[in-house]
């Protein structure tokens, strides 16, 4: 682990150098654990690394760094890691706009690729570009499907889609290039936390 001043009240804590399910369960650890840490004022956490925002009346570059080191590694303030709560999102498959483009590309069937996009428990890796916008891994080897050469103007809210090795679910209307596979009514984006665990639902009538 290292940490690194980003700015007069900000570090980032980076806790490895590799995007990695072992890597993600000590990010979710140090994530819970700097939530009781005092005078924190936000805390985003993303592949390998969790920015921290702190009271500059409290703390100062290397203060902070310092209580970050003492909370994490202290004696009293071990956590074990969490496991994530379990989120199932229902998906009606039959307005995939790119499912046969994604079929194509792999030479297997539509279904195939259905089988594959549910067959998975996927890790909430990272949050963004946007509010609600959770970066989900990874996708099976069979079906890694790279961006679309030309971005639609507009994806939908609620198109899950894939990209190179990734999934999500667009939380708001939103230019993008990712492969749209179906579509969700699932709306509570802001249940999503780094680490929670996720399953897709085959709910075609």
């Amino acid at each position: 682990m290292k940490i690194e001043t980003v700015s007069v009240d900000s570090v980032m804590v980076y806790i490895g150098e590799i995007i990695s399910e072992v890597v993600l369960d000590e990010l979710q650890s140090a994530y819970v654990s700097l939530k009781a840490l005092d005078y924190i004022i936000d805390l985003t956490p993303s592949y390998t690394s969790i920015l921290v925002q702190y009271d500059i009346f409290h703390y100062d570059s290397d203060s902070i760094k310092e209580a970050i080191i003492k909370h994490l590694f202290g004696q009293n303030t071990k956590h074990a890691i969490k496991q994530g709560k379990l989120i199932e999102i229902p998906v009606d498959y039959s307005q995939g706009l790119d499912l046969q483009r994604v079929a194509d590309y792999h030479g297997i069937s539509c279904e195939e690729v259905i089988a594959k996009h549910i067959g998975k428990t996927y890790r909430v890796y990272a949050i963004g570009f946007m509010e609600g916008f959770a970066y989900l891994g990874k996708v099976d080897d069979t079906i890694i499907t790279p961006r679309l050469d030309s971005p639609r103007k507009k994806i939908p809210k609620g198109s899950v889609a894939i990209a190179e090795v990734q999934t999500a679910i667009y939380p708001l209307d939103s230019p993008g290039g990712w492969n749209i596979l179906g579509v969700t009514d699932f709306d509570d984006f802001a249940l999503f936390e780094v680490g929670d665990r996720v399953r897709f639902l085959d709910v075609r009538i």
